[in-house]
């Protein structure tokens, strides 16, 4: 009985200490009004450094952490020294202090607001109430205030206590606050910072030769690096480098290949802009469509290339809209910026009359369109009329893309025709005479990450337009129009406006800084990590932070997987399409895989993807097709960052290969997959083009979805529009064939009480009028 009862003296001292420490200023207290200074001084603080912050903090991203419970001893030191606590009484206690504001004011001061306040009292309700055996202070404490012996504000430091321990972040706010400051991005590449850089800015549009003399430059020099927004481009650049007789070393994400036979890297290398290495010291850069850095999503990219790259000579291509940006973005690291301006070496125009049917199309011509669904619908009616066309869309791989421009560059190939989305907008050269808008829709991603349909920018328009009549081709000069009558003066609006000048930069966290963040919040996972990063982050006015809504999906289905932090990061930057279901399941099993050290060899591959793979005998065999071109992308690109868990790059870069052939073979009798496809996609187009026959022209679903200036439709014409609409469900997967035909038979059917209501009616008034004259 001595050793509890000295544990019930050093609880009571414990006491004494901490009501001496609690600030009784409140009304109505019946505890001792000493002033203390320790939790003021705690306070104010905290209260500086949150009011340092650019933004107030989003606390709903703040995750309580589950607390571990003790298991209970066989007694309880604090009921055996006073007495056990009734569960009523306490239950009263508590609301009492949660009702008290000046606890809650309090509370504040410490990083708790009324959300978290709230979430913080609910767990320490359910902490005191439901565990058998409490601290003996607290339930000293708890027990003094159920005899009214005590205050009930004396709960508050062990309150605190408990929400510190479930919200972690409010006793290293300050940290993290540092950790995440990103106001200057300058100061993280020191290598870069050592050296004096020359940055030349090539300004110009498409097809004016900016690139070109760039190149020259880089060819020119001892060493270089060239940095592209595109796969193609790099392998572009590779080639010229390479047959110039300049050895140059390509990377990408999926790919790394020398040209020297003992893999020694060479002086120069094309690589995509994500891959530059800011750490290797060259004598000339070039970085190439720098307008990209405000891109939402890959910005950081072109951030980071331009301000990190050590090179003596920075070449920067892009439009003239970019050029005060940069400016300004080199006046931070105490760089000139020397401009070089070219002029378009062929010129193009926009015609003054419309396409407005396939009959109309010429060689040479392109039909731009922005979704898959009207490439496959315009392609179909193109060959319907006796027509070869290529096709190019984003999702195609590289060499199936390089495979269709060079059928349509050949002037011996019958191939005339192209349909293509804005893919076609850099990293290809095609001998293009006419570039037909099909139309001015183009679905978009804003900074929030949402999904939007959004007329086409004058900086997209014109990256488009500019492909009309390019230098290298036999087409001198280029025309522009669009295929429906109703959107040439909108085209001839959007092109006659000038770009919108860049005005930020995009940055985003690295591996360092997230794995800093989990040292301080071991519990989170790293979606929360990432989220509570860019709610604390302060940027200037130059720069903002990307979107990370696909790092975050991609690190959501795996936080079940037990990865470490930065292999998990790794994971989760890998650049997938979350809409492939298929890329998707395999990116998942290629994560649990490695989270057991198993290698992923080339035969568990081949079982996954079930190789070897047929020709595709319909569009949704072709679309797989695709998805599995992805997935060995993704091992590739897996491959470079964990060479020991992908071990066998040779024979999946072997089987990609043939795969591309096999997708060739598709995207070459395409016409063919589409009438194989059914009436899910064929019906829809053949009602239509019956519908249309009068002036013959094209069906496009995203037609349908008309310009700004054209969105004050009546509901007559989109009900006379119906046949699109039901093609647009269709192809979304909103609606199923099935579906379809019982809204018809409804529409019937209502259509008939509509009729038999209005025959009821008029025999009612010719009744009425009978009456009337009778009398």
């Amino acid at each position: 009985m001595s050793v509890n009862r000295s544990v019930y003296l050093i609880c009571r001292l414990q006491r004494h200490i901490t009501r001496s420490r609690i600030c009784h200023v409140f009304p109505g207290s019946s505890l001792l009004h000493e002033q203390h200074q320790s939790v003021s001084v705690a306070c104010s603080r905290n209260v500086s450094s949150n009011s340092s912050s650019s933004k107030p903090l989003d606390t709903s991203l703040f995750v309580p952490v589950s607390l571990k419970t003790e298991p209970s001893a066989e007694f309880s030191v604090g009921a055996e020294l006073t007495q056990p606590l009734e569960k009523s009484e306490l239950l009263k206690v508590l609301n009492r202090f949660y009702k008290r504001k000046e606890m809650q004011k309090l509370a504040g001061e410490y990083g708790l607001d009324s959300r978290l306040f709230h979430q913080a009292f609910i767990s320490f309700r359910k902490y005191v109430l439901e565990m058998a055996s409490l601290p003996a202070d607290l339930h000293i404490i708890l027990n003094d205030i159920c005899c009214g012996a005590g205050h009930v504000d004396d709960i508050y430091p062990y309150f605190i206590r408990h929400a510190k321990q479930i919200f972690p972040m409010l006793d290293c706010m300050d940290d993290l606050r540092k950790i995440s400051d990103l106001r200057v991005p300058a100061n993280w590449y020191p290598e870069a910072r050592a050296i004096q850089r020359k940055v030349i800015f090539h300004a110009g549009p498409t097809n004016s030769g900016k690139t070109y003399h760039a190149i020259q430059r880089y060819l020119a020099a001892k060493s270089g690096v060239y940095c592209g927004p595109l796969k193609l481009l790099a392998h572009e650049i590779f080639e010229k480098s390479n047959s110039a007789g300049v050895s140059c070393d390509l990377v990408t994400g999926e790919e790394r290949t020398f040209i020297d036979l003992e893999g020694r890297a060479s002086g120069h290398v094309a690589c995509t802009i994500e891959m530059c290495n800011v750490n290797t010291p060259y004598e000339v850069a070039v970085i190439d469509e720098i307008q990209m850095i405000r891109d939402p999503s890959r910005g950081w990219a072109w951030t980071r290339a331009l301000l990190g790259v050590c090179a003596e000579e920075v070449h920067v291509c892009g439009e003239a809209a970019a050029v005060e940006f940069v400016r300004e973005l080199m006046y931070t690291t105490g760089e000139e910026v020397e401009l070089h301006t070219y002029q378009r070496l062929t010129p193009f125009s926009v015609m003054d009359h419309a396409v407005e049917s396939l009959d109309n199309l010429r060689p040479g011509d392109c039909v731009v369109c922005f979704s898959k669904s009207d490439i496959y619908s315009i392609s179909r009616q193109i060959e319907a009329r006796g027509q070869e066309c290529a096709v190019i869309y984003g999702s195609l791989p590289p060499g199936t893309k390089l495979t269709q421009a060079k059928k349509f560059n050949d002037p011996d190939d019958p191939c005339k025709i192209l349909v293509a989305t804005d893919a076609i907008g850099m990293g290809l050269n095609l001998s293009i005479k006419r570039i037909i808008f099909n139309s001015l829709i183009k679905p978009n991603v804003n900074e929030k990450g949402e999904k939007q349909m959004e007329t086409i920018s004058t900086s997209q328009a014109l990256q488009i337009a500019g492909r009309a009549g390019r230098f290298s081709s036999k087409f001198k000069e280029g025309e522009v129009t669009t295929m429906h009558r109703e959107d040439l003066p909108i085209l001839k609006e959007i092109l006659s406006q000038p770009v919108d000048s860049v005005e930020a930069a995009g940055l985003h966290p690295t591996a360092e800084q997230i794995e800093m963040f989990a040292y301080h919040l071991p519990d989170a996972t790293l979606s929360n990590l990432v989220d509570i990063f860019v709610s604390l982050s302060q940027v200037d006015g130059m720069y903002f932070v990307c979107n990370i809504d696909d790092f975050k999906f991609l690190a959501d289905m795996i936080q079940h997987i037990p990865l470490n932090l930065r292999s998990r990061y790794v994971f989760c930057t890998a650049p997938i399409n979350k809409k492939q279901p298929f890329v998707c399941t395999s990116f998942l099993k290629f994560a649990r895989q490695f989270s057991r050290d198993e290698p992923l060899t080339f035969d568990w591959v081949c079982r996954h993807i079930s190789w070897p793979l047929a020709a595709p005998k319909n569009i949704k065999d072709l679309v797989h097709l695709e998805a599995v071109h992805d997935v060995l992308d993704l091992y590739l690109w897996l491959s470079y960052r964990f060479m020991d868990m992908f071990p066998d790059t040779a024979s999946i870069r072997e089987i990609q290969r043939e795969l591309d052939d096999i997708i060739q073979q598709g995207v070459q009798n395409i016409t063919r997959l589409i009438r194989a496809t059914g009436p899910a996609l064929s019906d829809p187009l053949r009602e239509q083009n019956g519908k249309n026959s009068g002036n013959n022209g094209p069906v496009s679903g995203s037609h349908s979805l008309k310009s700004k200036s054209q969105k004050g439709q009546t509901e007559s014409s989109e009900v006379a529009d119906s046949n699109s609409l039901s093609k647009r469900l269709l192809r979304d997967g909103l609606l199923t064939p099935e579906l379809l035909q019982q809204l018809q038979k409804e529409w019937s059917q209502t259509q008939k009480v509509k009729v038999n209501d209005l025959g009821t009616e008029q025999l009612s008034r010719k009744k009425v009028n009978k009456m009337k004259k009778k009398k």
